[in-house]
């Protein structure tokens, strides 16, 4: 009997290792393998046990007026499941085989109207090699009530799934050409700026921005530039889209050295509604910047982490 509580104790004990050792595995693990072509300078930053973790203080156009509130954006490299499209997780032989190293992107936006908050979020999944993106999903939350859509690549095509509370866009599904999608200009830019197509484009408008704007997400047609600027001795790069099929354009303002750090945004649109509709303009700077294993801060104690990035 006492041997059998032995054994029993040892085998709870590797189960709790286990567990702890599951919750505790970075984000990123695996650099990319060797067929995949990026650089050592690529490499030696993003593959090294840590996310960026960017804030911006922003001003946030919404029901015809501007609200002040945060935005952060966490760009950090995973292995993803190709057949699954989720993160990687269980690395055996058949897995590692079918996964691809990506960049992923959180965008986080969260700001208040009036008496209740709103908090945004969406997650990009873009492959290293530049290979075309394999999903991106948004959540939009306030109280009166949430959203989720998600588009995934599938046979050259993106299948879009969207969830909503309002009844005329409540459950929807159908698919969409395989253009380029507006949110993964930002991880674009971050490997490598010169992917950026220029000139007249074909664009999936961003998530975000279909859902304020309660605008059916599909093909658009826009016209992309780049321009060059100085600031504070730092040589940046504008990326500029403006769209041809509504009123509507987005500056996203970079490092031009690398890591293509992005420094400030900017987006002009009519927003609200009725009589309160108007031309405004979404703006964010950049003021805090850091690089950490943010997973395994998660302790009350981590919490400083908060002030060093600028949040309350």
């Amino acid at each position: 009997m006492n041997n059998r509580i032995k054994t029993s104790s040892r085998l709870f004990l590797f189960v709790c290792m286990v567990f702890t050792m599951a919750c505790q595995k970075p984000e990123t693990s695996l650099p990319p393998s060797s067929k995949q072509t990026v650089s050592k300078e690529f490499s030696d930053y993003w593959y090294q046990g840590k996310a960026e973790v960017n804030r911006y203080e922003i001003e946030q156009a919404r029901y015809g007026e501007i609200r002040k509130g945060d935005a952060v954006l966490i760009f950090v490299t995973e292995d993803f499941n190709s057949e699954k499209q989720v993160k990687l997780e269980n690395y055996n032989d058949e897995a590692k085989a079918k996964a691809i190293p990506i960049l992923k992107m959180n965008f986080v936006v969260n700001f208040n109207t009036g008496i209740y908050p709103y908090s945004v979020m969406t997650s990009v999944f873009t492959p290293v090699d530049l290979s075309k993106t394999l999903k991106i999903s948004n959540t939009v939350q306030e109280w009166c009530g949430h959203t989720y859509t998600q588009l995934n690549l599938k046979s050259n095509q993106y299948v879009y799934e969207g969830h909503s509370y309002f009844e005329n866009e409540a459950d929807e599904s159908y698919t969409i050409g395989a253009e380029l999608l507006e949110d993964e200009i930002w991880t674009l830019i971050r490997v490598n700026p010169q992917s950026l197509p220029l000139g007249k484009i074909k664009i999936i408008p961003g998530l975000i921005q279909a859902r304020f704007l309660h605008r059916r997400t599909d093909v658009e047609s826009a016209t992309a530039a780049i321009t060059e600027s100085t600031s504070e001795g730092d040589s940046l790069l504008t990326y500029s889209i403006k769209y041809d099929t509504y009123q509507r354009d987005l500056n996203i303002t970079f490092k031009k050295s690398f890591p293509h750090e992005i420094v400030s945004f900017e987006g002009t649109y009519i927003d609200g509604f009725g009589s309160k509709a108007k031309l405004l303009k979404t703006k964010a700077v950049r003021t805090h910047h850091l690089q950490l294993d943010y997973w395994t801060k998660n302790s009350e104690k981590d919490s400083s982490y908060r002030f060093e990035l600028g949040l309350k």
